[in-house]
Formats: C-alpha cells, sequence, structure tokens
C-alpha cells in the first residue's frame, strides 16, 4: 500500500458516514434469491396494498407476465378507489416493440386496452428522458407500495418474472421503511409525474416526441439537479443506514461519484456484479488501483450466451446479436491485462451461465461493509446518457453480513472460475457472421462510439 493511500481511504469512508442517510430495522430488509419469488413478493404486496403504490421501470411488457402485473393493478385500483396507484416507464420503449421485430405501437396499446376495459384507471406515465431513446432512457428502479420499497434492476415481463420455463436472473431486495419510501415516492411525484414532458400513455391522446422536444429537454435539465428528499436520521448500533442517490449525465453525477468512492474506499475485498462488461473509465481506473494495494477484487459477469441479446449460431443472425461478443472481447482484453492478478488469486473473475437463462445482475459490496443495490449497468451509457439511481447501505455492525453472504452464494452457484485469460474464446473463433460484423466495426473505430452508447 503506497504512502498517502491509508488517509486518503479514510477521507473516503468518513465521506460516506457524513452522506445524509435513513436509518433502517436490518430485520426490515429482505433479500430474495429468485425471479419467481420477486414475483409472488410483488403480487402480494400489490394485493394488500392500502395507500400507494408507484411502480417505476424501464417497461410493462405485453405479454402474459406484464398482463398479471397490470391486471393486479387494476383489480386493487377498481376495489379501492382511493388508492393512489402510478406505473412510470420509458417514453420511447413503451411505443416500439422488442428490439428485432416488426415494427408496432409497442406496449401503450396495452394501457390503453385497460384504461378503457375498467371505470377506475391506472395511468402509466411515459417519461422521455431524451428525445431519442439511444441517447438516454428511464433506467431508474424501485417500486413504493405503502411504507416499502421493493428494489430490483428487473423489468416487467416473462423472463424478468419467470413466468415461463425461462427466466433473467437479477437482484431482489424488499425494504420496510416509511421515510425512504416517502422519498422515493415524493421524487416519482415531483420530479417526473409532474412535468409537463410526462403524459399518461394509458389516454387516447398523446403528443408526439417531436410536439414536446423543448419540454424533454427542460426535464433532462431538472433531473440532473434533482435530489431525493428526507431528513437526515442517525442510526444506532442495532441499525444500518440507507442512503438513496439519483444521477443522470456525465457532470455533477452524484451516483457516479459515490461508485468511484466506493471502490477507492476499500481496504480488503471489492465484489461487483455487471451483466454488460463494459466498464466506464474511472470505474476500470479504480478497480486497477483497488489491486495494486492488493484489494481483492471479485468480478461476476454473464457468459456471452446468457446474454440478453445473444443469438444461438444455428439461428438468423442480426446485427444487435454482435453485442455479447463484444462484451466478450473487452473481458478477455481485461484478463490479458490483469494475468498476473488473476494467478496471485487477486483478481476473481466468473461467468455466469444456467441453462438458456439469462443474467442482469448489478451491485458492489465493499469490505462487507458497504453495499450497493442499483440498476446501473456500471458502464459509459449508465455513467452519461441514462436516469439511474441506488440505494447505498452502510452496514458498521455486521448485521446483514449473513443475509448478503447468502445471496453472494446463490450467485455462485451458476458460475465458472476464469482461471486464464485463454479460457475466453478469441474473434477467430466466433461465427463467420459475428467476425464479419467485429472486423467492421473495428475497421471504421465505431467501436469507440458503441462502448459509449452500450
Amino acid at each position: 500500500m503506497t504512502k498517502g493511500t491509508v488517509p486518503h481511504m479514510m477521507a473516503l469512508r468518513n465521506s460516506f458516514e457524513q452522506l445524509p442517510s435513513i436509518a433502517q430495522d436490518p430485520n426490515a430488509l429482505d433479500v430474495l434469491l429468485s425471479a419467481k419469488d420477486y414475483r409472488e413478493y410483488l403480487i402480494q404486496a400489490i394485493r394488500e396494498a392500502q395507500s400507494r403504490i408507484y411502480l417505476v421501470a424501464l417497461y410493462l411488457e405485453d405479454d402474459d407476465a406484464g398482463r398479471q402485473i397490470l391486471t393486479e393493478l387494476y383489480q386493487a385500483k377498481q376495489k379501492n378507489p382511493s388508492l393512489d396507484i402510478a406505473v412510470c416507464v420509458d417514453w420511447h420503449r413503451a411505443q416500439r416493440g422488442l428490439i428485432g421485430a416488426d415494427k408496432s405501437d409497442g406496449n401503450a396499446v396495452m394501457y390503453r386496452e385497460f384504461r378503457q376495459q375498467h371505470e377506475h384507471g391506472v395511468p402509466v406515465y411515459g417519461i422521455p428522458v431524451r428525445g431519442r431513446e439511444v441517447f438516454g432512457v428511464l433506467h431508474l428502479k424501485g417500486f413504493i407500495i405503502d411504507d416499502k420499497v421493493i428494489y430490483s434492476g428487473a423489468s416487467l415481463n416473462n423472463i424478468y418474472l419467470n413466468y415461463n420455463d425461462r427466466y433473467r436472473f437479477d437482484r431482489y431486495h424488499a425494504l420496510k421503511n416509511l421515510e425512504l419510501a416517502n422519498s422515493m415516492a415524493q421524487f416519482v411525484a415531483d420530479k417526473l409525474i409532474a412535468n409537463p414532458a410526462v403524459n399518461d400513455l394509458s389516454l387516447p391522446k398523446k403528443p408526439t416526441t417531436k410536439d414536446i422536444k423543448v419540454e424533454i429537454r427542460q426535464l433532462r435539465g431538472s433531473l440532473s439537479q434533482a435530489r431525493y428528499q428526507f431528513h437526515s436520521q442517525p442510526s444506532d448500533d442495532s441499525q444500518v443506514s440507507v442512503t438513496p442517490i439519483v444521477g443522470i449525465g456525465k457532470r455533477r453525477n452524484k451516483l457516479n461519484q459515490t461508485i468511484n468512492q466506493l471502490l477507492a474506499s476499500a481496504k480488503d475485498e471489492i465484489f461487483i456484479c455487471t451483466p454488460y462488461f463494459n466498464f466506464p473509465k474511472s470505474v476500470a481506473k479504480e478497480i486497477k488501483r483497488a489491486l495494486r494495494r492488493g484489494v481483492k477484487v471479485k468480478i461476476v459477469v454473464g457468459d456471452k450466451t446468457a446474454n440478453d441479446f445473444y443469438i444461438p449460431p444455428e439461428e438468423k443472425f442480426k446485427t444487435i446479436g454482435g453485442l455479447p461478443y463484444l462484451y466478450e472481447m473487452n473481458l478477455r482484453r481485461f484478463a490479458k491485462a490483469n494475468e498476473a492478478h488473476i494467478a496471485s488469486r487477486n483478481l476473481c473473475i466468473r461467468l455466469w451461465k444456467h441453462d438458456d437463462n439469462s443474467f442482469h445482475l448489478k451491485g458492489i459490496w465493499v469490505d462487507k461493509r458497504y453495499m450497493l443495490i442499483t440498476g446501473n449497468n456500471l458502464n459509459p451509457r449508465a455513467w452519461s446518457l441514462d436516469l439511474e439511481n441506488a440505494i447505498l447501505i452502510q452496514d458498521h455492525y455486521s448485521h446483514l453480513v449473513n443475509k448478503f453472504e447468502a445471496e453472494v452464494e446463490n450467485i455462485l452457484e451458476h458460475t465458472q472460475l476464469i482461471c486464464t485469460y485463454k479460457q475466453l474464446e478469441k474473434v477467430e473463433t466466433y461465427p463467420e457472421p459475428v467476425q464479419r460484423l467485429l472486423k467492421k466495426i473495428t475497421r471504421v473505430q465505431a467501436d469507440r462510439v458503441l462502448k459509449q452508447l452500450l
């Protein structure tokens, strides 16, 4: 450890402890271990709701699982018309079909159908973070139901909720905490729903994106200044501290700053999950520094076949299917550059693969004291384009260690240890269409641009 490192790390840790935070009963924080458990927990919470239900996700899909969730919301509303229900989804994502599918009006059609069939409507607000989807989406997470915050990176559709045979693995946490729930609900109501750029997609008439381009620009500007509002509470030795954090854009992004500080503060170990291996430069730099000072770093990433964009070689290839291979190229370069750290067991890389399911986990655990639960993919897109959030948990008395160790054990169950970069495929072994695409991208140096958008 270099001279001056210890005082610097102590200063970083002090900055965390000075963050405004909310006291949390560790017994009122649940860690769920599967998509099925998450679905059942969410549905039960909706059925038991007394005062409010705010669901915020990238999308609510027009499929069996999406319709089940929307049906549960409408049944709750018809049963109790005074129940405050609002759904927020990305404006662009809600009005198109799946990538690679035929052109359609997207999920908004379902929202309108449900509204027309019921006396009491459930608004589904489209949040336009940017004028074009490629330059930024609503990636905020968190379902607020009464005094609970149910937090996951998962959206609402068949695969995320394991409605049929396949699932997309994520992390799932539930915190019963009125102050936290109020803070996150207030942000949704005041900073998103009340904004003139935001419109209810369940209504028959809505503006075009072009109609509201000025309002969209103003919304993004206001979001860059927005923060979760709450009264800071001291926590005692029987509690943990939680801090909700929001961020958007490159400048003054509090979430990005917190993630970098979290990595820089590590003394003993860092555990990271990311579905798309494409770290922002600052994150890659902090990981490199951590390895140099002797911190043990464990990274869990999905195998390319567990990527949601993966297309099996026997199926017709589409351009979007090149993404998993780009991520694997990044991982191979990283592993090769850090081969000595892998050999010394200071760096541990594990690839997740379970049948034909996919991997969508993200988050950081530092020194078994600081836990970040987030939907942030820890990639350049999250760093500069999308609206992101997280909940930072400070556990100074090891109340949650057993729960999080059980979660880690569950995550590692279907992983393979990478002992050398040579275990990862080379470009020359990829299917021919993938090789042609990657060579074309590299030749025109488009990979630099792509890394900022993916």
